[in-house]
């Protein structure tokens, strides 16, 4: 390799690395499983990868080393993709990482300025969607899944009273001596901050836990 395209190479993991970065900071910021180091190992692993298919092999094909990118971070974006009580958790993580790998791909392939508007545009779109606009979110946006003990049946009216719903998502029950424990899903588009939920618990003792179901951004 000539002096001129040993610069080059080392540029393009460069701007990897600062693209990366850029996005794995965005998800850091919001308290995601992958954030910086993930985001830009992904995006620097992708750009090297796609430089040594280019480079590396003399007169072969570089696709079929970027086509194996693609299969080998689906591997990295399911790790991050679980289900918790029949709720689904990290595909926005998950999809992230997979532009990641495209950003560093197509920086690896010279593309300067695709990447740079791919990673401006990722980056615009998580944040826009984190604004309050309901334009921007379903009707139901917040899902408590609420565990209470029922001793006389009307516990079950007073939970809807105090979150503001009118029926239960999901509903689980089971007997416990002489009373009847409910697990409960509801899904309200009230936000309930932290305050509101301790309060909810300590006016009524027969709630024993409220979880946040819902996904966030």
């Amino acid at each position: 390799m000539d002096k001129e395209l040993i610069i080059s190479c080392i540029l393009r993991m460069l701007l990897a690395l600062v693209l990366g970065f850029a996005i794995g900071f965005e998800r850091k910021m919001r308290y995601k499983e992958a954030g910086i180091r993930t985001h830009t190992i992904v995006c620097v692993g992708s750009c090297l990868y796609t430089i040594v298919s280019i480079f590396g092999f003399g007169s072969g094909d570089p696709g079929r080393v970027a086509a194996q990118i693609v299969s080998g971070i689906g591997f990295i974006g399911a790790g991050m993709i679980f289900n918790h009580k029949q709720v689904v958790h990290g595909l926005t993580t998950a999809a992230g990482i997979w532009a990641t790998a495209a950003i560093g791909m197509a920086v690896g392939a010279g593309l300067w300025i695709i990447s740079l508007v791919a990673s401006f545009m990722i980056i615009l779109i998580q944040f826009v969607m984190h604004l309050n606009f309901k334009v921007f979110h379903s009707r139901y946006h917040l899902k408590l899944n609420i565990i209470f003990k029922c001793d006389t049946g009307l516990e079950k009216e007073k939970i809807k009273e105090i979150f503001g719903v009118k029926r239960f998502a999901r509903i689980n029950a089971k007997k416990d001596g002489d009373s009847i424990v409910y697990s409960t899903l509801i899904s309200t588009d009230t936000e309930f901050t932290d305050s509101d939920i301790y309060s909810a618990m300590h006016d009524n003792d027969f709630i024993i836990s409220i979880t946040r179901e819902d996904e966030e951004f």
